[in-house]
C-alpha cells in the first residue's frame, strides 16, 4: 500500500514540502515510513500521484457499486446518456472510452435493462442510447453512493483542500489536459505476421 493510500484510509493527510533544488518530502511521518511506501523519486510525479489516486478511488467505488449492481463505467455511461440523444460514438468520447469498450458497456446494460439503443429521430440510420425508467432510478442511486465516497475522501484533506483539488483538476482537464497527447501506442505484444 502506498503512503498516500495509508494516509487517506488512516484519515491522516500528510503535506508535501518541496524545496527549491530538493525533491518532495512528505512531512507529519517518519521518513522511513514514506520512503519504504512511496519512493521520495515519484512524490512529485504529477502523473504517479493521479494514477494512485485514481486506482485507489475507482476500485473503492466499485466496491461501493457492487450493492447496486452497476459499474463506475457503467454509471458513468448511462449519466451521460441522460443528457441528450448520444450515438454510442458519441458517448464514447464523451465518457473516454474506446469503441470496444463501450460496445460491451452497452451490452452489459441492454441486458441489465438500463438502457437501449433506438433509432435517432435526427437521422434513422444512426442509433441513439436511451436510458430506461430502470437505468434513471439506477444513475439516481449510484450519483447518492458517488457523492458519499467522494465527500469521504475528501473529507480526509484539511479544510478547504478537497474544493481545491477539485477545482485544480477541473481547471486542468478543461484547459492543458483535456485531450489526450499523441504519442505511438503502446502495444502489449507486436501484432502477428500476416501469412501470404
Amino acid at each position: 500500500m502506498s503512503a498516500i493510500a495509508g494516509d487517506v484510509e488512516a484519515g491522516i493527510a500528510g503535506d508535501v514540502e518541496v524545496r527549491a533544488g530538493s525533491k518532495p518530502m512528505v512531512t507529519g511521518e517518519p521518513a522511513d515510513t514514506a520512503t519504504e511506501d512511496c519512493p521520495a523519486c515519484l512524490l512529485g510525479n504529477l502523473n504517479w500521484l493521479l494514477a494512485q489516486a485514481h486506482y485507489s478511488l475507482a476500485t473503492e467505488l466499485a466496491g461501493a457499486f457492487e450493492p447496486l449492481g452497476i459499474s463506475p463505467r457503467g454509471h458513468a455511461v448511462l449519466a451521460a446518456a441522460m443528457t441528450g440523444a448520444h450515438t454510442q460514438k458519441e458517448l464514447a468520447e464523451l465518457v473516454g472510452l474506446d469503441k470496444t469498450t463501450m460496445v460491451v458497456t452497452l451490452d452489459e446494460l441492454e441486458e441489465a435493462g438500463l438502457a437501449q439503443r433506438v433509432p435517432s429521430p435526427a437521422d434513422r440510420r444512426a442509433r441513439v442510447v436511451e436510458v430506461t425508467k430502470a437505468g434513471a432510478r439506477k444513475v439516481a442511486a449510484a450519483d447518492k453512493v458517488s457523492m458519499e465516497v467522494q465527500a469521504d475522501v475528501l473529507a480526509s484533506l484539511r479544510e478547504s483542500k478537497g474544493e481545491q483539488l477539485l477545482d485544480g483538476l477541473c481547471e486542468l482537464v478543461r484547459q492543458r489536459l483535456g485531450e489526450p497527447g499523441t504519442c505511438k501506442g503502446v502495444r502489449r505484444r507486436e501484432p502477428r505476421p500476416q501469412v501470404a
